[in-house]
């Protein structure tokens, strides 16, 4: 590692990162060269010189990035189109559109955000049963899951200035046998149109109608919570690295 300039703006200089010059914050820096100090730090302090920046409309994504002690900041609603091609895998779809939805992201990031989005998606065999338009699909989408096992994948990337890294958790979870009385119940009530699949396990019929969870019960909310904090952990650790 060779430092090539120091600029006019004491924050930042320049170092050669990989054949090229690589502007970066100085605190970063300093950070990244007490790296080995902060392997027994919680991660919550090891973010501290990063502006974490959450794009998503989800409360539960929210509410569960907020109880891990990270913080982050909300992103500014901006427009995806989330569409992907039919040949892609079902599997792949979530990672393809998390990324989509990443770059998509109309704000330039400076040298120490780190840009979080994610997408969830129901699978069953070979179909991926997106958020439904309206009550009649939700309840014809439950009816699809009832009794037998789907999985649910959780697409997310993380993504700064000059890296990124996408990675996707899969838990697989069975219904039992609804009733057509409780599909409708649950919603008519719950109005489950903003949900992937048509349904909250979070919510009553997660309760009652979830026979069993192979995996993370969070990725199913929304967001693999130990992964991802796997996964940051690894993507900070790795960055000074490059520096």
């Amino acid at each position: 590692m060779t430092i090539g300039q120091i600029l006019l703006d004491s924050r930042f200089f320049e170092v050669r990162c990989r054949n090229k010059f690589v502007v970066i914050n100085k605190v970063m820096y300093l950070w990244g060269l007490n790296r080995n100090k902060s392997k027994d730090m919680l991660l919550h302090d090891k973010l501290k010189p990063y502006n974490i920046i959450l794009a998503s409309a989800s409360p539960r994504r929210r509410e569960l990035l907020k109880a891990t002690g990270i913080e982050y900041r909300l992103a500014e609603k901006f427009e995806c189109e989330e569409s992907y091609p039919s040949s892609i895998d079902v599997l792949d779809v979530a990672p393809y559109l998390s990324r989509l939805k990443s770059h998509a992201y109309p704000t330039a990031l400076r040298c120490n955000d780190i840009l979080i989005t994610a997408d969830t998606t129901v699978v069953l065999g070979n179909k991926v049963l997106g958020k439904p338009a309206t009550e009649e699909e939700a309840k014809a989408m439950i009816a699809e899951l009832s009794g037998k096992e789907h999985s649910v994948v959780t697409g997310v990337t993380l993504r700064m200035a000059d890296h990124e890294h996408t990675f996707s958790s899969v838990s697989k979870v069975r219904f039992a046998e609804l009733s057509a009385e409780q599909i409708a119940y649950y919603v008519e009530n719950y109005k489950p149109m903003d949900k992937a699949g048509a349904y909250g396990i979070q919510e009553w019929i997660g309760y009652v109608g979830i026979e069993s969870i192979e995996g993370s019960f969070y990725n199913v909310m929304g967001l693999p919570v130990q992964r991802l904090c796997r996964e940051l952990d690894y993507f900070v650790e790795i960055l000074p690295s490059c520096y």
